[in-house]
């Protein structure tokens, strides 16, 4: 019984307003994106701040749905669970996604990655036109977009690591920095 105090302890000092571990579902999509509006309407946010942090958080969900791997570790077990959560602290709003990634998949992800957190704003904005206008694919079907517009929105770096799990498996979590729209 005391496990849950502290769960909900440590959930409360970080200041977590939602948090999931679960399979990724179409349905589940539409639930934590009603449930973020609804808590931000609560909290009486900037509607600047309510659209920033709920496009990011639909570009965030959809890169979970979309590219999880169907990755099976050296148990045989398929690891299609994800992790999700969001915490809001000093005005700034962290965005966590976590899933399995097989490591194969590794470099071309953070190649992308490191790429786009290299690129200025401008040079960004060329190269989302650039992979738009190409119709660069990935094999998922996507083009890589959803990362290059986060950095767009948000002005921050992509923040990330992979855990390896197995030499089949990591764990690839990402961290995404959503700061309060200022009032001009």
């Amino acid at each position: 019984m005391q496990e849950a105090f502290k769960i909900y302890d440590k959930m409360d000092k970080n200041n977590i307003l939602l948090s999931f571990k679960g399979d990724i579902t179409s349905e589940l999509l539409t639930s934590i994106l009603q449930i973020m509006e609804n808590k931000m309407e609560n909290m009486q946010e900037e509607p600047k701040t309510k659209k920033k942090v709920y496009n990011v958080l639909v570009e965030c969900l959809q890169n979970l749905y979309h590219h999880m791997d169907d990755a099976t570790d050296l148990n045989g077990d398929k690891n299609r669970s994800a992790i999700f959560m969001i915490a809001k602290n000093n005005g700034i709003y962290d965005i966590i996604t976590g899933n399995y990634i097989l490591n194969e998949n590794i470099v071309g992800l953070k190649t992308r990655l490191d790429e786009v957190n290299s690129l200025s704003k401008d040079k960004l904005k060329e190269y989302y036109r650039s992979v738009l206008n190409n119709g660069e694919m990935s094999l998922k079907g996507g083009g890589g977009l959803g990362m290059i517009d986060i950095a767009r929105k948000t002005g921050e770096k992509l923040d990330y690591d992979f855990l390896e799990i197995d030499n089949k498996v990591s764990f690839f979590t990402l961290i995404i920095k959503v700061t309060q729209t200022q009032l001009t």
